[in-house]
């Protein structure tokens, strides 16, 4: 008798359903279970949408009430030359939500990674200056959220524009344009858009300086009238951190902006990080593989599977605990065979950072996350 399936019995002993070992317990759906508290959403690869049959897509469709593109509508894949937009993938994309009737993400607008060169260059290649860059900014935005107005109903319009101090980053669209870039590129997704939400999103947003940017982003948005509605604090978080401490100080100052929370990229790392440092998710990052990196290609042992479940049952427990200002919280993936912590931040590891298996079957992980609704 494996781990999962007793694990399973265990907890639907402790929600008082009688199932014996031997039955297949039904699995609950996740929407339902936090459907008192806020959106549960999952991220999408396109490879997922160019096969319709996809078993992860089912799970989605079943588990979740919002999507997020991973990375179909960032700008090296929408719009990979002048003039040039792809939009089949995220049309597939926006069927599927449609269908399954779900609250449409799109992500993300501007952003300093996987963006093409010809973007902040002119004919000749050399670099653009404010107002071309500002054009082929607004061009962007109008063409992309424009195409999908009324049918995506929240944007991360700008990602991960501050370092860990709080201080801007040192991007091509910050050289060029200004400090103001990030209140242009809110101000063109307003009229692209008027009724879209939009937001603000970043990693480690547990960290000082970063609450401090944030508050202040927010605040010099509305005074500069324009829209946002949201910050997304990405969840790429592991076993041992943030502290929950940290996490908690953040939610709660958070919350004191007044403008929604989302939880956007929620998985939780099991695997060593490099050098033993804090990883967030800056996506330039990259170890090669070395030993003791990869320990669990086997399978995850049960002792790691229960530190899992407990740490993915501590975090949806302060979620709820700020609920009144959580409105959604998205899983970076389903499945552990399609997270990104198979290749990121080392190629070619085994990760084990979802609520789905390999073979879709629910973890230990999962039905920690549906107990920490009845506590």
């Amino acid at each position: 008798m494996n781990l999962q399936r007793i694990t399973v019995a265990l907890v639907l002993l402790l929600l008082g359903t009688s199932c014996s070992v031997a039955e297949e317990p039904r699995v609950p759906e996740l929407k339902q279970v936090f459907s008192n508290y806020f959106m549960i959403g999952a991220a999408i690869g396109t490879d997922r949408l160019l096969q319709p049959n996809d078993p992860g897509l089912k799970i989605v469709a079943q588990q979740c009430n919002s999507i997020t593109p991973e990375n179909l509508l960032k700008w090296q894949n929408v719009h990979p030359s002048p003039g040039e937009y792809d939009f089949m993938p995220v049309d597939r994309f926006i069927k599927y939500g449609e269908t399954n009737k779900m609250f449409i993400v799109g992500h993300t607008l501007v952003w300093h990674s996987q963006v093409p060169d010809w973007v902040f260059e002119d004919d000749l290649g050399r670099p653009l200056g404010r107002k071309a860059l500002l054009e082929r900014m607004r061009e962007h935005i109008h063409s992309v959220v424009g195409r999908y107005q009324g049918r995506v109903h929240g944007w991360d319009v700008v990602n991960e524009a501050f370092e860990d101090d709080g201080t801007l980053r040192d991007t091509a669209w910050h050289r060029a344009i200004g400090d103001d870039y990030i209140e242009m590129a809110f101000q063109f997704a307003h009229e692209a858009d008027p009724a879209a939400e939009l937001y603000y999103n970043d990693y480690s947003m547990f960290k000082p300086g970063k609450r401090t940017a944030t508050a202040k982003l927010v605040k010099q948005l509305r005074e500069a009238g324009c829209k946002i509605d949201g910050v997304g604090l990405q969840g790429h978080w592991g076993l041992d951190f943030p502290m929950l401490g940290e996490a908690d100080e953040a939610l709660k100052d958070y919350s004191s902006l007044g403008v929604k929370l989302m939880i956007t990229e929620l998985d939780i790392n099991v695997l060593p990080r490099p050098n033993d440092g804090e990883l967030g998710a800056e996506v330039s990052l990259q170890s090669e593989l070395a030993t003791g990196l990869n320990p669990y290609s086997e399978g995850l042992p049960a002792e790691e599977q229960n530190a899992l479940a407990e740490r993915y049952a501590k975090v949806f427990r302060l979620f709820l605990k700020y609920s009144d200002s959580i409105s959604r919280v998205t899983f970076w993936g389903i499945d552990d065979g399609h997270s990104w912590h198979n290749n990121w931040p080392v190629p070619g590891r085994t990760a084990h950072s979802l609520l789905f298996d390999r073979d879709y079957q629910p973890k230990p992980a999962f039905w920690s996350v549906v107990e920490s609704a009845n506590d």
